[in-house]
């Protein structure tokens, strides 16, 4: 019983990830997974595996990473095989990186991770909103989907031409000038103590060997939620909630809207063009 106050057992968790599969694969493809892992039920103490297990069936695809202090053999989840092994090692949430194995200094997205300090989701609304009309006059792809959890992510697709250092530079110099439109909603500010019940502009899944909860993964919270991709006028529906969609009621979206991300890969860009104007701004 991995939700107990749900009723949603490992079982339902395995069929989930076995069901979801052609959907979520194509945003976890050749990618580092850190494992967040439940075996007791979210109720119980959690931990995150980084290391692939030993006893492992050769078939699950791995990758050696180098870390400060040494190595570490992510899994990299290729198929639904896998995903369902997964599910049933009771991992609820495969987190991804934001690189693929063959080039993994260099970003194929960049992240803002929009968390509310309080429980006023509406800013956590506008605040995305604020960035996608910012990267919209940069000339820049904008993709929002729910956490899952308490806030949004906006994303942008990305050419792998930098490095992290690079892409995170540039997402804090955008991530400041919405801040500085509304610095009473919003902040930079690491400490939660000083955020003042402002929405936080989270910055740090740009970097090497951070991570992510991709499109469709589920999350440790009552209800089962699920992190789903968005169309972004579905931001002025009031309901609207972040942990709104969750195991039992996704495919019945996905039926009627698909997937908004699916061309996310398609319309990668460079950002060169992008900091320049934002320069000249």
């Amino acid at each position: 019983m991995l939700f107990p106050k749900d009723g949603i057992t490992k079982r339902d968790l395995v069929d989930y990830y076995q069901r979801i599969a052609p959907w979520m694969l194509p945003h976890i493809r050749g990618r580092p997974l850190s494992l967040q892992r439940y075996p007791d039920g979210i109720d119980a103490p959690g931990f995150f595996q980084k290391n692939a297990a030993s006893y492992y069936p050769d078939w699950i695809k791995t990758v050696v990473v180098s870390k400060s202090g040494g190595t570490v053999r992510h899994v990299v989840c290729q198929d639904a095989a896998t995903l369902v092994y997964l599910g049933n090692q009771a991992c609820v949430t495969p987190h991804i990186w934001l690189s693929r194995v063959d080039k993994l200094n260099y970003p194929d997205q960049m992240v803002f991770d929009l968390d509310p300090s309080g429980d006023t989701f509406a800013l956590v609304k506008s605040t995305a909103q604020s960035l996608k009309q910012l990267l919209d006059r940069l000339g820049l792809p904008a993709y929002v989907k729910t956490t899952g959890s308490r806030g949004l992510h906006v994303a942008v697709p990305l050419k792998r031409l930098e490095p992290f250092e690079s892409v995170r530079a540039f997402a804090m110099d955008l991530a400041a000038v919405v801040v500085n439109e509304r610095p009473d909603e919003r902040t930079m500010e690491f400490a939660i103590n000083r955020r003042g019940g402002r929405v936080f502009l989270d910055l740090n899944r740009n970097a090497y060997a951070q991570t992510m909860a991709p499109a469709f993964a589920v999350r440790a919270r009552p209800g089962a939620p699920v992190s789903v991709p968005l169309e972004w006028n579905e931001l002025d529906k009031g309901t609207l909630r972040p942990d709104g969609f969750t195991i039992a009621s996704v495919f019945s979206r996905l039926e009627t809207t698909g997937d908004p991300w699916a061309d996310f890969r398609r319309r990668s860009v460079s950002l060169r063009t992008a900091r320049q104007q934002l320069a000249l701004a």
